[in-house]
């Protein structure tokens, strides 16, 4: 892992919230895992991921929890490996989330979920009933876990559209942007994951040597997916999403703007894994969910904005990133009933 994916301070408090007393206990275990407790209040302090991903085993060896103690049940140690075990033994990866939701939903007692393949969308929806909306953080962790194992099991990255959640937004959202979508909507009526229905069918093809060094490396492998905000790539995006698509600029005019040559500019988003007009459809895609939750904004003037000549390019385009036609897209993510 690079030591540029990095994790914010907040989340670190988060995780010691409750599965570390206060105090000397807590700066004892920061010390154990390379973080510098002088770190903790401070507001945009941000350390290694691989330091966070010590900090998680090393909550969940002492107290016996692979979920920082945030479930009236715990997570118990080797939950995870379980999990994996018990996944990669299915056919397909809808058949191993489903097992694997099956499970967690056994282990936690106020976090049951449901997989729900809606056309050519399928989404994780957590069964909440009466309880109290939990941490944001809390949804996140768990997220974290099925969406990593679920990208593990595909063998890829599975884009998610949108992550619904029934609490208040927290002050700080920024790493679960990174991590999970843009698309974050707090205060919803329930709490679900939204992605293209296409990957369900995925076949699972995972050795015993596979599962084996893919727990070796847990949870860090699964924090990868946290990228530097200050990467050149998160840079670009940060400044596309503040002008509207016609002015986005080409290459070598995006490369002046930058104060490099235009093969420097491709070769620096190449070592980050990027390309130009990959960035402007990760902006665009973005944009174009964001945009489908409002009712008020018809699929012409949401094409426009996005640059298009036509809703039918819209169409084809928003089918190319999601796997699904923005439409149908519109229909689930207002369906408001539980």
């Amino acid at each position: 892992m690079s030591e540029k994916d990095t994790i914010a301070i907040q989340l670190v408090r988060e995780a010691l919230l409750q599965s570390c007393a206060p105090g000397a206990a807590t700066q004892e275990v920061l010390h154990k895992v390379g973080i510098d407790p002088a770190l903790l209040p401070a507001e945009h302090a941000r350390v290694p991921a691989s330091q966070y991903a010590k900090l998680w085993r090393l909550l969940a060896r002492r107290g016996d929890d692979e979920f920082f103690g945030m479930d009236p049940r715990k997570l118990k140690s080797g939950s995870l490996a379980f999990l994996c075990r018990a996944a990669m033994a299915q056919p397909t990866l809808a058949a191993g989330l489903s097992t694997g939701l099956s499970f967690l939903s056994l282990m936690l007692e106020r976090l049951p979920a449901q997989l729900v393949h809606q056309q050519s969308l399928a989404e994780i929806v957590l069964l909440e009933d009466d309880y109290e909306p939990r941490r944001a953080f809390t949804y996140f962790t768990y997220w974290m876990i099925v969406h990593g194992v679920a990208c593990w099991l595909a063998g890829r990255r599975i884009p998610i559209l949108a992550i619904e959640l029934r609490c208040a937004a927290p002050d700080f959202t920024d790493d679960y942007q990174v991590m999970f979508s843009q698309n974050l909507r707090f205060g919803r009526p329930r709490t679900r994951m939204i992605f293209a229905a296409d990957c369900l069918d995925l076949p699972i093809k995972r050795s015993p040597e596979e599962l084996q060094r893919f727990l070796a490396h847990a949870p860090a492998n699964i924090l990868v997916k946290y990228r530097d905000p200050e990467s050149l790539a998160s840079r670009i995006k940060h400044d596309l999403r503040q002008l509207p698509a016609e002015q986005w600029p080409e290459t070598e005019a995006l490369a002046q703007q930058l104060c490099m040559s235009a093969s420097t500019l491709r070769r620096r988003l190449a070592l980050e894994g990027q390309t130009w007009q990959g960035l402007k459809d990760s902006v665009r895609k973005e944009l174009a969910i964001t945009w489908l939750a409002e009712p008020s904004i018809s699929f012409a003037e949401i094409a426009a904005r996005l640059g298009f000549a036509d809703v039918s390019s819209f169409y084809k385009a928003f089918r190319k990133w999601s796997g699904s036609n923005p439409g149908h897209y519109r229909t689930l993510i207002l369906n408001e009933a539980v």
